[in-house]
């Protein structure tokens, strides 16, 4: 299977006034058509710097990084990028919202216009077209900004603490709404996150990053002997522990 992403040896190096600053190293490691990975580590180990790289916001110091074979300044391969805020416009209603990244692209011909329309009753928010985003929760908010990202049609689905900014129970439905979703479109997505627990219900993979400067230090694969239904299942199934012990005796030793 051709990999849809390849990262090879990738290396970043910062600059401030105090001097030059490493902030991963040699980082290695493909993703395939379909596949959810997981990255967790201590906090700055160069976890959201790795989604700017693959993004193209920033330009690795040393290394290769290729979609579907190309160089990211070749590829057409389209990249989401979904952020720990949701960056609605408040002046705008929730569809106006929605449909930003498609006026900016140029691209509100029928066919995505009716995909907008579909993904707004799967995901229940047909009902909160017109409102604004002062009227909805931080879930609701969290899922148009899915939407949004979605119209697109990503290839590639990048992550970013998506969920960080909700209370603890909201976190838990969003996670498992969103990810119940992504799994169901077989989207290739890459999420980083701080919270174990969510790695390993979400992920097929987990890559652990090791302290600053960041390294790969292991990847694990995530296999659930019935496959879960949703991410709220994985966590009540009996490797769910197993896995969360092993990924945190590994990130508590890089803190």
């Amino acid at each position: 299977m051709n990999p849809v992403l390849s990262l090879s040896q990738i290396s970043y190096k910062y600059h401030t006034l105090q001097g030059e600053t490493e902030a991963l190293r040699e980082i290695s490691f493909t993703l395939n058509q379909g596949e959810f990975l997981a990255v967790v580590g201590p906090s700055g180990c160069g976890k959201s710097t790795l989604l700017h790289l693959i993004a193209s916001l920033l330009s690795p110091s040393s290394g290769t990084i290729l979609m579907n074979k190309m160089p990211l300044s070749k590829s057409k391969t389209q990249i989401g990028y979904m952020l720990q805020k949701d960056h609605l416009l408040e002046h705008r209603t929730i569809y106006k919202n929605i449909l930003l990244g498609l006026e900016i692209q140029k691209k509100l011909a029928v066919p995505h216009l009716l995909t907008v329309e579909t993904m707004l009753k799967e995901y229940g928010l047909s009902d909160f077209r017109d409102a604004y985003p002062r009227q909805l929760s931080g879930g609701m908010r969290q899922r148009a900004a899915l939407i949004r990202t979605l119209a697109l049609s990503p290839d590639l689905l990048l992550l970013d603490e998506p969920f960080s900014a909700l209370d603890y129970q909201t976190r838990l439905k969003v996670s498992n709404d969103i990810g119940g979703i992504l799994k169901k479109k077989h989207m290739t997505a890459i999420l980083v996150t701080h919270d174990l627990s969510e790695a390993v219900s979400m992920a097929d993979r987990i890559l652990i990053l090791s302290k600053r400067p960041g390294t790969v230090k292991k990847i694990v694969p995530i296999h659930f002997a019935k496959t879960p239904a949703s991410p709220e299942e994985a966590r009540s199934m009996p490797e769910f522990t197993d896995y969360f012990n092993l990924i945190w005796k590994e990130v508590k030793h890089e803190a």
